[in-house]
C-alpha cells in the first residue's frame, strides 16, 4: 500500500512505502467525499498524516423495506438482497408471522437473515428504507403506496396496480383504484425503459408481459409486425404460494393446463408497450419455475429478413442490454433457471410472413423480484447486474 505522508513539522510533502515497521494508528478519520481513509499514525517521535487513497471505502448501504416478506416474490427478494453487496434489509414486514424470526419460517434463509417479521405503520416503514419494494397480491399496494410516496421513499410495486392507467386498470381487474391520484409510474421493464434511473415509483411488469415483450420489441419497434399471438407455458409459482385447484398435484402433473386462453389481464400490458395487435394465452404446466413463450409473429407487406438480418437487428437493439441473451438455437427452461436472463432466439418459416420467436425467463427473478431489484440499481446508480450476475441453476 502507498501512503502519501506529510510531516507536520516541516510541511514537506513526499511518498512513502510502509515497511514492516512498528507504528499505531492514533486517530482515524474517512472522508466518503473524496474517498480517502486519512490515518494519523505515530511512528518513533513524529506524527505523519496519512491519505490511503482507495476504492474500498464503502458508501451508505441502501436500506430496502420489503412489504409482504411471505410469499413466492417477497422470498426471492430476500433470497437475493442478502448477497447484494450494496444493500441491508432493513424490515420485512408479515401480520401473520410477526415477531417471528424469519429464518424460523422460512429455513432457506438461514443463517443469512436476522430480523424478525414485523407489522408496523407504513410510515414507518418508510422512515426506515430509503427503497420500499411492495410484495402484496394485486389491489392491496394501492393501501400503502400514497403513505409511502408521502414520506418521501422510493418505491417499487410488484403488483399490477400501477402497471396501467386508473380507468385502463379499473376495466382490466374490475375493481375500484382506492389511490386517488393519477400517479406517474414508470414501467420496469429497463431494457426499454430507461427513464427508470430517474423514478420515484416503479411498477415491475408482470411475468407473462416480460418475456413476450423482450421477445418481439426489436421486430415491433422496427415497424415490421403486423399481429403477433402469444403462447406461454408458466411453471405453477406463478400462481403463488397459496394452494389452488389448478396447483393441486393430481390435476396438474402430466398436465398442461391452458387458462383465460382469450381474456388474461396481462394482454393489456403487452398491448400497452406494444402498439400492434396483440393475443395472448397461457398454459400452466408442471414445473416450478419459468415462462418460456412462444411468439408468432406476422409481419407486415415486404417486410421479410434473412435470419443474419435479423440476428443483426436483435443486437443492435439489445446491445449493451446485460441480461438479454441472444441464442444461436432456441431458448430452453433449464438455462434461465434462478437467473435473471432473458434468453431469446427465432426461427424463419419460409415462403411465409411468420417469424416465430421463443424467450425463457425465470418468472421469479427476471419476471418479478430480480427485475424488481435490476429496478432498484438503475434507480440508485448502481450497476445493473449488481447481485444479480451469476449463472443458472442445472439441472
Amino acid at each position: 500500500m502507498t501512503f502519501i505522508t506529510s510531516d507536520p513539522g516541516q510541511g514537506l510533502r513526499s511518498r512513502k512505502r510502509s515497511r514492516n515497521t512498528t507504528a499505531s494508528v492514533h486517530d482515524c478519520q474517512v472522508d466518503l467525499s473524496k474517498n480517502k481513509l486519512i490515518t494519523y499514525i505515530l511512528h518513533s517521535t513524529k506524527v505523519y498524516t496519512c491519505e490511503v487513497k482507495t476504492n474500498y471505502i464503502q458508501q451508505k448501504m441502501i436500506e430496502a423495506g420489503i412489504i409482504g416478506g411471505t410469499g413466492y416474490t417477497g422470498l426471492e427478494l430476500i433470497r437475493l438482497l442478502v448477497r447484494h453487496p450494496q444493500v441491508t434489509i432493513s424490515v420485512v414486514t408479515s401480520r401473520r408471522y410477526k415477531g417471528k424470526k424469519v429464518s424460523d419460517v422460512n429455513p432457506h434463509l438461514f443463517p443469512f437473515i436476522e430480523l424478525d417479521y414485523e407489522d408496523v405503520d407504513t410510515k414507518e416503514i418508510a422512515d426506515r428504507s430509503d427503497i420500499v419494494f411492495v410484495a402484496v397480491p394485486h389491489g392491496s399496494a394501492m393501501e400503502y403506496v400514497p403513505a409511502l410516496r408521502e414520506r418521501g421513499a422510493r418505491v417499487i410495486d410488484l403488483s399490477a396496480d400501477y402497471r396501467l392507467k386508473r380507468a385502463d386498470y379499473e376495466l382490466v381487474y374490475k375493481r375500484e383504484h382506492k389511490d386517488k391520484e393519477e400517479r406517474n409510474a414508470v414501467y420496469g421493464l429497463t431494457e426499454l425503459h430507461p427513464e427508470v434511473a430517474d423514478a420515484t415509483l416503479v411498477a415491475n411488469p408482470g411475468c407473462y408481459p416480460t418475456g413476450a415483450i423482450l421477445a418481439v420489441a426489436p421486430l415491433v419497434k422496427g415497424g415490421m409486425v403486423k399481429q403477433v399471438v402469444f403462447d406461454s407455458k408458466s411453471g405453477i409459482s406463478g400462481a403463488g404460494a397459496e394452494p389452488s385447484e389448478t396447483s393441486h398435484f393430481p390435476n396438474l402433473a402430466e398436465n398442461i393446463i391452458p387458462y383465460q386462453v382469450t381474456a388474461h389481464r396481462h394482454v393489456a400490458e403487452m398491448r400497452m408497450e406494444l402498439p400492434v395487435n396483440v393475443s395472448f394465452t397461457p398454459h400452466v404446466i408442471p414445473t416450478i419455475r419459468g415462462i418460456l413463450t412462444t411468439a408468432h409473429v406476422f409481419l407486415n407487406e415486404n417486410m421479410s429478413k434473412t435470419h443474419e438480418e435479423l440476428e443483426a437487428m436483435y443486437t443492435q437493439f439489445y446491445a449493451g442490454k446485460r441480461f438479454i441473451r441472444l441464442r444461436k438455437g432456441l431458448p430452453s427452461l433449464g438455462a434461465v433457471r434462478g437467473t435473471n436472463f432473458c434468453d431469446i432466439g427465432f426461427e424463419i418459416e419460409e415462403e411465409s410472413n411468420r417469424i416465430v420467436v421463443i424467450s425463457t425467463i425465470d418468472n421469479l427473478v427476471k419476471g418479478g423480484s430480480g427485475q424488481a431489484i435490476q429496478n432498484m440499481n438503475v434507480m440508485f446508480g448502481l450497476d445493473e447486474g449488481e447481485g444479480l450476475w451469476f449463472p443458472g441453476l442445472v439441472p
